[in-house]
């Protein structure tokens, strides 16, 4: 063979080696964000050459205007990102809040006790915020358009406003005794001291210019400069403790996810601590596949789910910020432990938690949001974010637009005492100067050779819970829009109660489970907003799916 054609032919083997090593690429985008304007924001910056960490900050930033009750620039939050190539790679960015400097273990006690309402509402309530950090990091890393682009879609929608919604009313109603406190608050998102109507349009001009200070300025146009000082003065008027170095000390932690390997080839990928709703999932799924729970009728089924939650949630509480805790995860993940965890749930019977070696349950907070998008190049992001209560703290610094978080309530104000939803504490989550709270939020992926699924939703310590039940419907081969419609139910190990939203079991299926030995309380309203993507990598078809108790929208755009 001459030489042309020698290196012609090498140049072929090389070629076709290549395409063999290539992977496999989505027909289509896909996006599922809990409110209508954050899946445009995305779909806007993914039509505009951005990916999937571009669309992320825009789906970010606009939920941060549309939903202040779930999250916001003054709260925090965990992305999960998938990042295309050979190999993928997957990166964790935990931009959770961080307690003051000045924080101190008892900060939230008097004369021993802890005082109801001072780590859930106002100034001192909060933690130093993380998301716009976050925002920062994903345009400097690895999006491929300029801040400024990812962020206009919210800067427009905040000084256009947007109209109000009954997700919008159901959760300023929840807290409305709370935002009436505070005068900037009920300047901003209350109307005469009441509840908006629906369709009525709330302009936020001031969240648009600290919006604009941050696409202009980076990380120093939030955390120094201008919005610091106003942040630290309101805080501070408030009885606050934040300080500027609180602030411009803040950065997002880059984490390696907790990465644990199920049967049928699958791997999942999800939240490494601060964050404990992974270990849980991990050690659930762990457990469930020693137990026959798809061959189970579904009462069966049902024990099957508890008696695992039960024990994963018994574990959380030896968790915390890696930065202080050295977390026991090889321990609480280890094969013997798990299978002796399966071992010791009878098939029939409920486990009363009195009768596990006694562990503290978990402290968490509840309002949250959740979406997920994957790019035509196969990135993808799973991001979980949030200001504990809605609304947070009910405390807007003044002059910014900023509804800060009450996070403060996820850490063990009392180590000895619970937290505004019954949870008892642990000295592993106590309270620390610079230290991230624990969390359940869980942004989550299982990823095999044939398939690629995203998961995730709000509602705190329900979490993992939620996220469990919809990747069994994931593993049972259920239709997509099922996932995150699947009727939810949920045990923390303590108190030692099965909670469940209504119409989730029929009467007989309610009369078998207190037959064998469950306490049962109906929550008396739907919870959750689950947003899920599944992507078949054999044909590159995408599907995504929003919660129907929501208002949210999914959408696939295909391919150009």
């Amino acid at each position: 063979m001459s030489k042309p054609y020698s290196l012609l032919f090498s140049a072929l083997l090389l070629c076709c080696a290549t395409l063999a090593d290539a992977q496999p690429l989505p027909t289509a985008a896909a996006i599922a964000s809990p409110h209508p304007q954050a899946t445009a924001a995305g779909q806007k910056v993914l039509s505009e050459g951005g990916n999937a960490f571009d669309a992320a900050i825009a789906i970010s930033a606009a939920l941060a205007v549309v939903e202040p009750y779930a999250s916001g620039l003054g709260g925090g939050g965990y992305f999960l990102l998938r990042q295309a190539g050979t190999p993928v790679s997957y990166r964790f960015l935990d931009a959770r809040e961080k307690a003051p400097l000045a924080a101190t273990g008892d900060m939230y006690l008097r004369d021993g006790k802890e005082v109801p309402g001072l780590s859930t509402t106002g100034a001192l309530a909060s933690g130093i915020p993380g998301l716009p950090a976050a925002l920062v990091e994903l345009a400097a890393h690895y999006g491929a358009l300029p801040l400024k682009d990812s962020l206009a879609p919210a800067i427009r929608l905040a000084n256009k406003g947007f109209a109000v919604d009954r997700v919008y009313r159901a959760w300023a109603t929840a807290r409305l005794a709370a935002m009436r406190d505070d005068p900037e608050t009920t300047r901003l998102f209350l109307r005469n001291g009441e509840v908006p109507a629906v369709g009525e349009v709330l302009r936020q001009p001031e969240l648009a210019q600290t919006l604009t200070l941050i696409a202009q300025k980076g990380h120093d146009g939030y955390y120094t400069g201008a919005t610091a000082q106003a942040l630290v003065k309101a805080v501070r008027a408030g009885g606050g403790i934040w300080t500027l170095k609180d602030l411009a000390d803040y950065q997002v932690a880059t984490r390696a996810p907790l990465r644990f390997a199920l049967a049928g080839q699958r791997e999942l990928i999800t939240t490494p601590p601060p964050s404990a709703g992974g270990v849980a999932l991990a050690q659930s799924l762990a457990m469930l596949q020693q137990l026959p729970w798809q061959q189970a009728e579904p009462v069966q089924r049902v024990h099957y789910v508890v008696e695992v939650l039960r024990r994963a949630y018994r574990d959380r509480s030896q968790l915390g910020d890696p930065d202080f805790v050295n977390n026991p995860i090889h321990a609480l993940l280890a094969p013997d432990y798990l299978k002796g965890l399966g071992a010791s749930i009878d098939p029939r019977q409920a486990t009363p938690s009195s009768e596990l070696p006694p562990a503290p349950a978990s402290h968490e907070g509840e309002h949250t949001t959740h979406f997920t998008v994957l790019d035509n190049q196969g990135n993808a992001v799973a991001a979980t974010l949030s200001v504990n209560l809605p609304f947070g703290s009910a405390f807007t610094a003044a002059g910014t637009g900023v509804v800060l978080n009450d996070e403060m309530d996820d850490f063990a104000a009392d180590p000895h005492g619970s937290n505004a939803y019954g949870l008892a504490g642990s000295q592993a989550n106590a309270v620390a100067p610079g230290k991230r709270p624990l969390s359940s939020m869980s942004p989550s992926f299982i990823e095999s050779p044939t398939q690629f699924a995203s998961f995730g939703t709000p509602g705190g310590s329900r979490i993992p819970s939620m996220v469990l039940l919809s990747m069994l419907q994931y593993l049972d081969g259920q239709p997509v829009p099922t996932w995150p419609a699947v009727p939810r139910y949920h045990h923390q190990y303590l108190p030692d109660v099965v909670e469940y939203e209504p119409g989730a079991f029929t009467a007989p299926q309610l009369a078998e489970l207190k037959a064998r030995g469950y306490s049962l309380k109906e929550t008396g309203r739907a919870y959750g907003n689950q947003q899920v993507l599944l992507w078949h990598k054999d044909d590159g078809q995408v599907e995504a799916a929003s919660d129907p108790r929501g208002v949210g929208v999914s959408e696939v755009m295909p391919r150009q």
